[in-house]
């Protein structure tokens, strides 16, 4: 089993089983995940107990987005105080480009946010038919 000290971005495309390779990998239950989310405060944290998995982050860009938040700065402030999390994000920016403009900048927001939290991160690793690759 490895440890979280410091935060770990897992990418890869939908159904490529990222979360169940993050759970055995780090020996994690699944009441620790958190879907499409962030925690509220650290209250959420505690209940479920560090490290924090926060799964479909594509999904949370895009509910903050929608709602008028600022994902940037939202992520990288939630890190300042929750460095030991694991961040599980689908690839989004592959493929044909949206014809929406919401949807484009959406993708685009997503990869840059992307490129900081690979910057920020300990380790960053691809997922693939379940199997991992180490990016950084």
């Amino acid at each position: 089993m490895e440890s979280v000290k410091k935060m770990k971005l897992v990418i890869g495309g939908t159904a490529q089983g990222k979360l169940e390779y993050v759970l055995l990998k780090y020996e994690l239950q699944k009441n620790k995940v958190w879907n499409g989310c962030l925690p509220n405060n650290t209250d959420d944290i505690e209940r479920k107990e560090k490290p924090v998995i926060i799964n479909h982050f594509h999904l949370w860009v895009k509910s903050r987005m929608i709602s008028g938040g600022c994902p940037e700065d939202e992520i990288m402030s939630f890190l300042d105080c929750n460095e030991d999390c694991i961040i599980i994000c689908d690839e989004i920016g592959n493929g044909i480009i949206p014809i929406e403009p919401f949807e484009r900048e959406y993708r685009e927001r997503v990869g840059r946010i992307l490129v900081q939290l690979a910057k920020r991160a300990e380790e960053v690793e691809r997922i693939i038919c379940g199997m991992g690759q180490k990016i950084k």
